[in-house]
């Protein structure tokens, strides 16, 4: 097994195995074959995770900004020099290609690291002045031990985009890896002890969705940050809510991109591809609704039927390729299941639509037209390489049908009206949006989705805040009146 790890778990700064929990197969998707070996996390690993992570906590959060930035500034730079070796491990645990890994993931994580570590010194409350000289001071705390879910798209970022403004906020962490990727957290871990984080502030646990549910409802935890799907989202809320955790939710969406007639097709075009195929369309803030202008339909679909033909799809470590294998056959499997809804639906079949032949779990990105809005593909989340093209006429009309979904995540526009561009992002109900481009998440800019999409924001200045707590301090400099 070429990508077995040491032990399936990381807890206390080292590796520890039970080798009595489930095992956890990992399968590199490009191939179908099991690379590595894992074991579920017994209630015994559980407990060790979170009695390390209790442990750590005070002297962590003791320590000043600067020195934890340090540590993960640090950690940072020893992703970007492994970022190859990282990229690797990313593409075996999720099939996504090198030539994407080598750009978008670990390098993301490193930039969440860098980006929280430069922060964490300038973590500090306020001063507030009252009248007769009494003031207020707010002082900036650790939530104490923080609960990270991950998903199985993006396992290195997700990882770091967790991990960093927990730790820069003197948090420590348990993380639970997606079980279909368990692989890059491991590695997350282990580059935080080299780079001088304290034993047991950063753990890695493996397990299914049982596992997931025991950190939720545990006593020791204080915050959960969950990267998943909608349904997954409601009973892990409620699971928290119950122990009055807090919590963030980024879930999933059904994104809409809106492209008038007055925009640039080809960054029309790129915008849709970026927001239906990369990743193999695994994203969750995918752009899988596009309502095109009629009048440019046909050109916008010719053009994007071009372009898709040039694809290079094939073995996800040569980095000619740029269309890789679907993440597991059961996710490949329910998207050529909506391949077949579309189709007895009567949307017209553009592109695409069949299953790769040969080894792994691969299918072509697939494009339908014609699709209406009460279509199950252009309603419900598919998660893999398939395109809902919807016709539009008029402004008004476009953004009250973009905005008729239970999903709030992400939204675009291509035009070239300025004016417009602005109308039509200020009228979305969606948490992330973008004007002529899509799907780039800067860790500067805050990432999160509104209504069913989730709760709270990753990323920038205001992940600090769902990781942190003020406390209010009155000081009185004046004797204390009271009625009697």
């Amino acid at each position: 097994m070429k990508f077995q790890p040491k032990a399936s778990h990381f807890i206390n700064g080292e590796y520890v195995e039970d080798t009595s929990g489930a095992p956890i197969d990992v399968i590199y998707p490009a191939t179908g074959e099991v690379i590595a070996r894992l074991h579920s996390a017994t209630p015994a690993i559980v407990d060790q995770a979170l009695n390390s992570a209790k442990a750590a906590q005070a002297e962590w959060a003791a320590m000043s900004g600067t020195e934890r930035g340090r540590v993960l500034r640090r950690a940072a730079d020893i992703m970007r020099e492994r970022n190859r070796e990282l990229s690797i491990i990313e593409t075996h645990d999720t099939g996504k290609p090198l030539q994407e890994t080598l750009v978008a993931d670990a390098t993301s994580g490193a930039d969440a690291l860098e980006y929280f570590g430069g922060m964490a010194a300038s973590l500090t409350g306020e001063h507030i002045p009252l009248g007769g000289g009494d003031f207020v001071y707010t002082i900036r705390e650790a939530l104490g031990v923080c609960v990270g879910i991950g998903a199985w798209n993006y396992p290195t970022q997700i990882a770091c985009w967790k991990g960093a403004p927990a730790l820069a906020c003197g948090n420590t962490m348990v993380f639970k890896p997606s079980e279909t990727t368990p692989l890059s957290a491991l590695q997350v871990a282990e580059i935080l002890i080299e780079a001088g984080a304290p034993k047991g502030v950063y753990n890695v646990i493996q397990g299914y969705g049982d596992v997931g549910a025991s950190l939720v409802t545990d006593a020791r935890v204080a915050k959960v940050s969950l990267t998943g799907s909608v349904p997954t989202g409601r009973k892990v809320y409620a699971a928290a809510a119950d122990g009055m955790k807090h919590v963030t939710m980024e879930l999933g969406g059904k994104s809409p991109m809106i492209v008038f007639a007055d925009a640039d097709i080809e960054n029309a075009v790129s915008g849709a591809i970026l927001g239906n195929f990369y990743s193999s369309g695994q994203v969750c803030s995918n752009g899988t609704r596009v309502f095109v202008q009629k009048g440019i339909k046909e050109a916008f679909l010719k053009r994007l039927s071009e372009r898709l033909a040039t694809a290079k799809i094939g073995d996800p470590l040569d980095e000619e390729v740029n269309f890789g294998p679907m993440v597991s056959e059961n996710q490949m499997n329910i998207a050529l299941g909506y391949v077949e809804k579309g189709k007895s639906e009567g949307a017209r079949l553009v592109y695409g639509g069949e299953r790769i032949e040969g080894d792994g779990f691969y299918m072509q990105p697939t494009v339908f037209a014609d699709v209406t809005d009460d279509m199950a593909i252009a309603r419900e989340e598919i998660f893999g390489p398939v395109m809902s093209v919807l016709d539009f006429e008029t402004e008004e009309e476009v953004l009250a049908r973009a905005n008729d979904t239970e999903f709030g995540l992400a939204a675009g526009v291509f035009t070239n009206d300025v004016t417009r561009a602005h109308r039509i992002v200020a009228g979305f109900e969606a948490g992330t949006c973008y004007i002529n481009t899509y799907n780039l998440a800067p860790v500067e800019a805050p990432f999160g989705g509104s209504k069913m999409s989730g709760v709270g924001r990753e990323n920038s200045k205001l992940a600090i805040n769902h990781f942190s707590e003020m406390k209010t301090v009155y000081v009185s400099m004046n004797d204390v009146e009271a009625p009697y």
